[in-house]
């Protein structure tokens, strides 16, 4: 059964994973096919980074979006800073210790696809990545 609106009240990152799973649930998976678990684990992995990026460097959380795919599930950030961080078109490898940058971005690179950073009309952007999901064999 698919959604037409899939955008969701959420204020943590807890909220935001469990959305997160329940569109896994009741829209990407079907009687053909199942998520694998360690790509939902990734997917909420990204969901924990972007959003707690949102909520430590946006200014806060504006909105969350999450819509199933048939490659997985896009996701959507939205917050209220117009900066955008230095490292997210980085390589996706880690910093060294010390070295200030988180780990957060690297592994948004490394477990997500077609990530995108746009600037909201009325302030503030929003992240937009695809992370992909295979189903069980």
């Amino acid at each position: 059964m698919s959604r037409p609106d899939r955008t969701a009240t959420v204020t943590t990152a807890a909220a935001a994973r469990e959305h997160a799973r329940s569109v896994v649930r009741e829209e990407w998976n079907t009687a053909a096919r199942t998520a694998r678990e360690e790509d939902v684990v990734d997917l909420l992995l990204v969901v924990s980074e972007l959003v707690s990026n949102a909520l430590r460097h946006g200014e806060g959380l504006a909105g969350f979006e999450a819509a199933a795919t048939p490659d997985g599930v896009r996701l959507a950030v939205h917050d209220h800073s117009d900066v955008v961080p230095d490292v997210v078109h980085g390589s996706g490898t880690f910093p060294l210790a010390g070295h200030g940058q988180g780990y957060g971005w690297p592994i948004i690179i490394r477990l997500a696809r077609d990530i995108v950073v746009r600037h909201r009309p009325g302030g503030g952007k929003t992240i937009s990545v695809l992370v992909p999901l295979r189903s069980r064999s």
